[in-house]
């Protein structure tokens, strides 16, 4: 006598779907790779940075209402697409640079559009991002697209303060 097949599911439940790891789609890796520059082999923020820069170059971009809408939404799309990259590489991934993008935006926003001004914002905000002070460190600790942005952003306000304070004193 030949014994029964044992079914290999003998409960008959409906097996749970395989997940597939997460992925990002070509538009939105584009963006929050600050136009690829978060793949660049080193230092991909300053890469970023000098994106945000070359943006902010373009004529007209300096003016307020550009600037400000620009920034708000970048700042809102950066946060789901730096959110979708993490879950891709890992928190806080170098591969994420449209945080450095807005960075120098913020940087240079209400600020004479000079070559002087430029290169001071664009060194003095990589220090201040490299370094992280408070309470920016604070952000960068956090999981998700929300502290991936707002440590950028918080380094950025302090530049452009910096920035302003010199511009006021005739230092720049």
């Amino acid at each position: 006598m030949v014994p029964p097949i044992e079914s290999p599911n003998p409960t008959n439940e409906t097996p749970a779907p395989e997940t597939s790891p997460p992925t990002v789609g070509f538009l939105q890796k584009a963006f929050a790779s600050g136009l690829f520059s978060g793949y660049s082999p080193i230092a991909s923020g300053t890469v970023g940075s000098a994106v945000g820069l070359a943006i902010y170059w373009i004529p007209g971009f300096e003016q307020p209402l550009i600037m400000s809408i620009a920034c708000l939404l970048v700042f809102a799309f950066g946060i789901r697409a730096a959110s979708a990259m993490e879950k891709v590489y890992g928190h806080d991934p170098g591969e994420v640079t449209i945080d450095e993008v807005l960075g120098m935006w913020i940087s240079l926003f209400l600020l004479p559009k000079t070559i002087l001004v430029s290169v001071a914002g664009f060194f003095l905000f990589r220090v201040l991002d490299i370094f992280k002070p408070y309470p920016a460190r604070r952000f960068d600790a956090l999981h998700g697209g929300g502290g991936i942005m707002l440590d950028d952003v918080v380094s950025a306000l302090y530049t452009n303060l910096l920035l302003q304070g010199a511009v006021a004193l005739g230092i720049l």
